[in-house]
């Protein structure tokens, strides 16, 4: 079987909540930044969060792309470790059921999971307990499916994780390389930039062929603040650049071209997996016969989509008419 993305990254229970600033507050974290935590803190919020309402899905942050990319028909794959429990078997059941192919084998420990708090203003507050998934190896990558995909997509988390994870990481990139299969990096956090700028620009100058990243980040990585002179830099490593501008829409970058991509009109509800959705259909489009503009255009639409809803899965998924309309 041939796939458009095959991903690379963290399998995390999502569990989502609404909740006022003052919780977060007497929880102790940063509001609006991701945190990674251990199973004693994570149970800690979690038992914050009794008598909340709260949704929870299969995600981490490719495995919302690779599930977007289903959600427009595409094809895609994903690697990643769970653990041998009902979260974990919970993990595979719901990405088969929205067409992810996945053959992983649980293991011992804990799935890993994120409890995102959202705030009243849509602002995202995440906290991560990464789980089994610190035990990603290189021996958990596909080769066949590497070598039968478009595009490999590595999640930036994954360097930032446990020295197995970055192996891993580092392995599917160089296995799209020998197979001629073009790889896609997401710089996933701006936090990541501080502690590795250094190796993320080995990275952008070598294998990656397509680059995800916000402003915050691409400013990071720079150290410039317009952000088209942030992606023409980027562009002068990378073949494609894709940097994303929230509410004002994004810039591609393809073949020295710079592409402005408008935003869409939305009311922010919940911006879990706006980035995530936008990588999910700006690669269905690129590996589905779109143009770069086209591809661009999709995705801003798909990530107001997600902004307007709760959580990082699409709750009415866009049907082939309104694709159709979109493109014209």
């Amino acid at each position: 079987m041939s796939y458009d993305v095959y991903g690379v990254g963290n399998a995390l229970v999502d569990i989502q909540a609404q909740v006022s600033d003052e919780v977060i507050a007497e929880l102790g974290f940063h509001r609006g930044i991701m945190t990674l935590v251990d199973e004693t803190a994570q149970r800690r919020v979690l038992k914050a969060l009794e008598g909340i309402p709260f949704s929870r899905c299969a995600g981490g942050s490719a495995a919302n792309t690779v599930t977007a990319v289903a959600d427009f028909g595409g094809r895609g794959a994903y690697a990643a470790k769970v653990g041998a429990n009902e979260l974990g078997h919970f993990f595979l059941e719901d990405m088969r059921n929205q067409g992810v192919t996945i053959e992983v084998s649980p293991t011992e420990g804990d799935t890993g999971t994120s409890v995102i708090l959202i705030s009243p203003d849509a602002q995202r507050t995440m906290l991560t307990h990464l789980g089994v998934n610190a035990s990603l190896t290189a021996d958990d990558i596909r080769a066949d499916h590497v070598r039968n995909s478009k595009y490999v997509y590595v999640e930036g988390y994954l360097m930032g994780g446990a020295p197995t994870q970055r192996t891993a990481a580092l392995h599917a990139m160089q296995l799209a390389k020998d197979y001629g299969v073009k790889v896609a990096f997401t710089v996933s956090d701006p936090f990541l930039i501080a502690h590795h700028r250094d190796e993320f620009w080995r990275l952008i100058e070598g294998p990656v062929d397509l680059l995800f990243c916000n402003l915050e980040e691409a400013r990071a990585l720079t150290g410039k603040h317009d952000p088209v002179e942030c992606a023409v830099e980027i562009h002068r490593h990378a073949e494609n650049v894709a940097l994303t501008l929230g509410a004002n829409g994004s810039l591609l970058m393809h073949e020295g071209e710079v592409i402005p991509i408008e935003g869409a009109a939305a009311e922010p509800v919940d911006s879990t997996g706006a980035g995530d959705m936008y990588a999910g259909a700006l690669l269905y489009g690129i590996t589905n016969g779109l143009g770069w503009k086209q591809a661009g255009h999709l995705a801003s639409h798909a990530a107001a989509r997600i902004v307007s809803q709760l959580g990082a899965r699409l709750r009415r998924k866009f049907t082939r008419q309104e694709v159709a309309e979109l493109l014209r």
